[in-house]
Formats: structure tokens, C-alpha cells, sequence
């Protein structure tokens, strides 16, 4: 049998996040906004939204989700757990590279987890690298 459907009834979204829930919250931050992308161990504050991507062990990966949200979100600075260049050096160089010249603080891992409690969602993947960690402070795409 023939599909009589036009193209615009089966389109669907091509580029950017596909999970509903991630790109609801992208369209919706605000200049300033927090979001916070983790690894598969970093405890969620209970009143802030909780996005689970993970699936298993290192699927999928904290670098490919941050990867495609730094492909949507316009980010004005970054927040970085001070023992993430110790623990985890790679991973550290990846998260930099990935945002070149963008201003960043880097806090102990204790007040990297109480600023959590101010983000508008926590984006939980399934890396097992520790320290895979970063806050996201929202910018705007205007001069």
C-alpha cells in the first residue's frame, strides 16, 4: 500500500536535540539561566528538573551531549568542579577546547553541587568519567 501522506505530515525536527524534553528547555532559557549537563553519579537536588539521557555505562557520553547543546544554546560562561583538571585531565582539555575563550570559574566540587540547586534543569548522561561536570550559564544571541 501506497503512503498518501504529504511530506509535512511525517517531517520531523532535523538538526539539534530530538529528546522533547531538552529542546523544550533550550527554547525556553533565559539570559543568565543555568544548566547543568553530568556525568551518571552527580546527586540532582531534588527541586530542580531532571533530564535522563543515560541509558548504560558511557552511553551516552557527557561530551557529545554537551557538544550538541553548545550547538543550540548561546553560553555566556561556565562553571567547572576545581578537581575536574586533576581527576579527570582529558576530559578537562575537551571542555575547554569546546568553549574557547569563554570565561570560566572553577569552584570545589561541594559548591560546584549547592550552585545545582540554582539551575533550571540537570541533563544526567551516562559517562563514567568523574568529574564530567559543567554548569552552563546562558547568554543571549543579540549584540
Amino acid at each position: 500500500m501506497r503512503d498518501t501522506r504529504n511530506e509535512s505530515e511525517w517531517a520531523m525536527k532535523k538538526r539539534g536535540f530530538l529528546n522533547g524534553a531538552v529542546s523544550e528547555l533550550i527554547a525556553t532559557m533565559g539570559h543568565t539561566d543555568r544548566l547543568v549537563v553530568s556525568d551518571a553519579g552527580l546527586p540532582v537536588p531534588p527541586a530542580v528538573r531532571r533530564i535522563d539521557l543515560a541509558v548504560t555505562k558511557n552511553l551516552p557520553l557527557f561530551i557529545d551531549v554537551l557538544r550538541m547543546l553548545l550547538e543550540d544554546l548561546a553560553v555566556e560562561r561556565f562553571v567547572l568542579a576545581s578537581g575536574t583538571q586533576a581527576a579527570s585531565p582529558a576530559r578537562h582539555a575537551e571542555i575547554l577546547a569546546m568553549l574557547p575563550g569563554a570565561p570560566y570559574d572553577e569552584l570545589p566540587h561541594e559548591q560546584f553541587k549547592l550552585l545545582t540547586r540554582e539551575a533550571r534543569a540537570v541533563i544526567r548522561t551516562g559517562d563514567f568519567v568523574p568529574y564530567s561536570n559543567i554548569i552552563l550559564i546562558s547568554g543571549v544571541i543579540y549584540p
